[in-house]
């Protein structure tokens, strides 16, 4: 993204449409929408230099609800659509958002080489693990055996991991926070839109009608803290209530430990953003299974597809000198390319 060059006085008010906000209610999509209009303000872009982008699903109303552009396109296309749309206007801080089923199903080969290209945009992936606009049937992240209207008797596919999906597209940002906690899904936004390449970020939503106990455990303060690992780069990975559990490694497997006598946070693992290794290890521990992470799991700065694009277009241009199409339009019946 680019910053704008003088301060920008902007609220969360700013970025609210006049469209009523259709979600079921309870939905952790509203938890998101708040996020982002208050986000927003915060990074230093006008708002008409601000685009949202989307595909199909209930994700995909968010386009209506930012008082910014946006484009609500066809199933699973929207990195098509924001692809095109951030090479042509460099300027431009783009957002995709999309869902588990948009993005990972007919949307997946886009999703996938938008993330290898590094364009410069942020991707935003809903993961409710099911289907919600259509009523209930499994999707790419549903758990294996869950049974839903279009399986009965149990889910018999191996579910997508996003963030492995990601990191298999050596992706320069990616990340993972959740509807429930308003303030780190706020501060993962933030970094996000600050990020200079693809930006990918998984947010754990919550399906109140269709999927309500996906969760369970992760959304109830109570609980959560014995559940999440909340990643800070530099610092042991220490988690629990009360601090007293960590992560280690024991060989190549991830180990929950109790600190206490027999181990300290000098054994634990220290996280490193910029270790690709490391992401994909944590990129692999999904909840229920395990204690999950969040917060940024990989930053690093590569090229961006844009950069590399314009560089060969200005170097044509030294060499070959600037085109024009009319004289090549009317230059010739036909044309070797």
């Amino acid at each position: 993204m680019t910053t704008a060059t003088i301060p920008l006085e902007l609220n969360r008010k700013d970025f609210v449409s006049d469209q009523a906000v259709r979600w079921c209610p309870g939905c952790g999509d509203y938890s998101i929408l708040a996020q982002m209009q208050k986000t927003l303000p915060d990074i230093g872009v006008p708002k008409e230099n601000i685009v949202f982008i989307s595909g199909i699903g209930c994700s995909s109303r968010f386009p209506y609800y930012m008082n910014t552009y946006g484009i609500h396109s066809i199933h699973g296309r929207a990195p098509t659509l924001a692809s095109g749309l951030q090479i042509a206007n460099p300027d431009l801080s783009v957002w995709v958002i999309t869902g588990d089923g948009d993005g990972l199903s007919i949307g997946g080969n886009h999703l996938l080489h938008v993330i290898r290209r590094n364009v410069n945009l942020n991707i935003i992936l809903f993961n409710n693990r099911i289907y919600g606009l259509t009523k209930g049937q499994f999707s790419p992240t549903s758990r294996s055996g869950k049974r839903t209207k279009s399986s009965p008797m149990g889910s018999i596919e191996q579910p997508i991991n996003p963030l492995v999906m990601a990191m298999a597209a050596n992706a320069t940002f990616v990340a993972r926070t959740i509807d429930s906690n308003p303030q780190h899904l706020g501060d993962i936004l933030h970094q996000a839109a600050m990020h200079k390449g693809a930006s990918f970020v998984e947010v754990y939503q919550n399906c109140v009608i269709f999927n309500p106990s996906e969760w369970d455990g992760l959304g109830d303060r109570k609980v959560r803290d014995e559940n999440i690992i909340f990643l800070e780069d530099g610092k042991p990975m220490v988690f629990g209530k009360e601090s007293n559990r960590g992560l280690r490694l024991r060989g190549y497997k991830p180990e929950i430990v109790d600190l206490g006598d027999e181990y300290s946070e000098e054994d634990l693992l220290v996280h490193d953003v910029t270790q690709k290794d490391l992401a994909s290890i944590l990129s692999v521990m999904e909840y229920p299974e395990s204690p999950v992470p969040m917060g940024v799991i990989r930053k690093v700065e590569m090229p961006t597809y844009s950069d590399g694009l314009l560089a060969q277009v200005a170097k044509a241009q030294m060499t070959k000198g600037v085109g024009d199409l009319a004289k090549l339009f009317h230059s010739a019946d036909t044309w070797t390319i």
